[in-house]
């Protein structure tokens, strides 16, 4: 495994020189932000991009800027909402359909943050979008995923907030609390890489799960200017008193960097069923403060019995079984 990447790496840094014609990538949220860019650098290098959006004029307008490079490379774009498991399984079916397999499939769209609310299904709309709909998606098209494939889940050091409430994942007993929520659904994304890794890894398909670090995107948009500020000076103070850099946040082709390199990189042995973080493996820490943005993962994101636990309580919400 190349060890010279770090949190400054950019997506073009960690891809220089690789020729990725007749790859072929789905991304989610290729609409803004990291999807967009991640979109950006794997076309320039070669590949096929499908992005998988909810809304297509606006990805239209975000992806003008995403050209082939000279190896080649394309976009296409389908409709995809997570948030509704119709809108899933009909993605998912045309997926099928059309047949052409994929090399890599990276869960980058989700949310963060929001007022409590419902996805068509009825699930927490974190949980629902971020995990259930990824979960479903994947595993209805886990098929085309080639020998020597991988499965990216965009999770985030949020999951050190906390973790997954296979008791009340709705918040139907439980006050809601829209960080608590957060900390649930990347937690999710994490453990469901954890047993993907698991179930496919023996006909070479590997998972992982990547921590990107925090950037000033779409994502936030639910948060005042206040409160990001204070989040920010929380970091800040918090990382200093824990003997850790200053908080800065990375730039967007920083943030991408990680799901670039952990998709066609790394060694698929060395990140599978694991969590990554600034282009590299990161250790488990429990003792890291919850609010870091960097410096490991918990026990619990990887931990193989709540990751299988999560597999059944999320087949049972979706109704299906895989």
């Amino acid at each position: 495994m190349n060890h010279s990447f770090g949190p400054q790496s950019t997506t073009d840094q960690v891809l220089e020189g690789i020729n990725l014609s007749g790859k072929r990538v789905l991304v989610t949220g290729v609409s803004a932000g990291l999807g967009v860019e991640t979109a950006r650098v794997l076309v320039s290098h070669g590949a096929d991009v499908v992005g998988a959006v909810r809304d297509l004029d606006k990805a239209r307008r975000a992806t003008a800027a995403v050209i082939p490079g000279p190896d080649g490379g394309s976009l296409e774009l389908v409709e995809l909402d997570l948030a509704s498991l119709a809108s899933v399984r009909a993605c998912a079916g045309a997926l099928i359909a059309d047949g052409r397999p994929l090399d890599v499939v990276i869960a980058n769209a989700g949310v963060m943050a929001c007022p409590f609310g419902r996805t068509i299904d009825g699930f927490e709309t974190q949980f629902g979008t971020n995990h259930l709909g990824h979960f479903l998606l994947v595993n209805r098209i886990a098929s085309l995923i080639r020998p020597g494939g991988r499965l990216v889940n965009l999770s985030s050091a949020g999951h050190r907030i906390s973790d997954v409430d296979l008791d009340d994942p709705n918040f139907d007993h439980a006050p809601y609390q829209e960080f608590i929520a957060y900390g649930r659904s990347k937690t999710a994304n994490s453990l469901f890489a954890v047993e993907f890794d698991r179930r496919h890894r023996d006909r070479g398909v590997r998972a992982t799960a990547v921590h990107p670090g925090a950037i000033q995107t779409e994502l936030s948009r639910h948060m005042s200017d206040e409160a990001l500020q204070r989040l920010m000076d929380y970091l800040t103070a918090n990382d200093v008193a824990n003997g850790l850099p200053p908080f800065v946040f990375k730039s967007v082709p920083q943030g991408a960097a990680t799901s670039v390199w952990a998709a066609i990189i790394a060694d698929a042995d060395a990140v599978g069923g694991r969590y990554c973080e600034d282009c590299h493996v990161a250790g488990i820490n429990d003792s890291a403060a919850i609010f870091s943005i960097s410096g490991g993962v918990y026990a619990y994101a990887l931990a193989p019995d709540r990751a299988k636990a999560l597999w059944v309580k999320s087949e049972e919400m979706v109704g299906e079984t895989f």
